[in-house]
């Protein structure tokens, strides 16, 4: 293994911040990806290095081979999680948002970050019928209806985090409320100033 001459450190002191994972986990249609980067959006405006890692871009890149069976989604999270703690140790702000639906790939997600509280998870909680009320892009019906196999919810489980970081009901909250309490909690946690 090739040693690593800049450490996260001085990445991180040239950044000006440290380098941390928001990982949003919910249902589709919760609205993980509108509050991700509606974070990415106020953090960035702010002077913050940020990066998304959303669901839908990298499973038509990083993740085309990988379908939707339980033992690809657990490697697609797998994969995440690594790239995430890369970004990390980039001092990057890495932003994710995915479904990512068991308990332990999400486990597995933040062991790489070692405990320093460098990975939040955030749980976009809403209930299925609203979620299926919002459904922009049609897949619970298309699921319901037999075309999509193993979806989230309807045909696969989803399993709630049992102790996220921040915990959004999204049916409840306007998304900018969901924000406000992201960034207090980022604030209150010391990984941003303002």
């Amino acid at each position: 293994m090739q040693d690593i001459t800049i450490s996260r450190t001085k990445r991180e002191l040239l950044n000006g911040h440290k380098g941390f994972t928001l990982w949003f986990t919910g249902l589709s249609a919760s609205g993980k990806s509108t509050l991700a980067n509606l974070c990415d959006q106020e953090m960035y405006n702010r002077g913050y290095h940020t990066y998304v890692l959303d669901g839908d871009l990298i499973r038509t890149g990083l993740n085309k081979d990988l379908g939707f069976s339980h033992a690809d989604r657990t490697e697609n999270i797998r994969r995440i999680g690594e790239l995430a703690k890369i970004l990390r140790d980039c001092g990057i702000i890495n932003i994710v948002a995915f479904i990512s639906p068991y308990l332990a790939d999400r486990q597995i997600a933040r062991d790489l970050a070692s405990n320093d509280g460098s990975f939040i998870e955030v749980f976009v909680d809403c209930p299925l019928s609203v979620c299926e009320e919002r459904d922009p892009k049609g897949l619970y019906k298309k699921a319901k209806d037999g075309l999509i196999k193993e979806f989230t919810g309807i045909s696969a489980p989803y399993e709630p985090p049992i102790n996220p970081e921040i915990h959004l009901h999204t049916d409840r909250m306007p998304a900018s409320q969901c924000v406000s309490d992201i960034l207090q909690y980022l604030r209150v946690s010391k990984l941003i100033k303002d």
